[in-house]
């Protein structure tokens, strides 16, 4: 689970704008964040399955949000995608 300051950290890191909390890229870095989070949880307790699901679910909704992101920004979802590390 993410703390108050390690999600307003990511999300300044990743915001448009001053004021910015919902935009595309910075719902990206929270579920990324979220994501690696949860895969550490996992490695340690594999049997987990509640959790697995979550995962399952997160990730599918940061897929989402990636093909909104490469139709709408092109250029962002090129740049998110390198400084986040998932495309090869």
């Amino acid at each position: 689970m993410l703390t108050k300051r390690v999600k307003s950290q990511v999300i300044k890191k990743f915001q448009v704008h001053d004021a910015d909390t919902g935009s595309a890229k910075s719902q990206i870095g929270l579920l990324s964040r979220r994501i690696d989070e949860l895969a550490l949880h996992l490695k340690k307790h594999a049997k987990d399955l509640h959790s697995r699901r979550g995962l399952i679910g997160l990730v599918a909704d940061r897929r989402k949000h990636l093909k909104y992101l490469e139709k709408t920004d092109k250029k962002g979802y090129v740049a998110l995608t390198k400084e986040l590390g998932l495309k090869k």
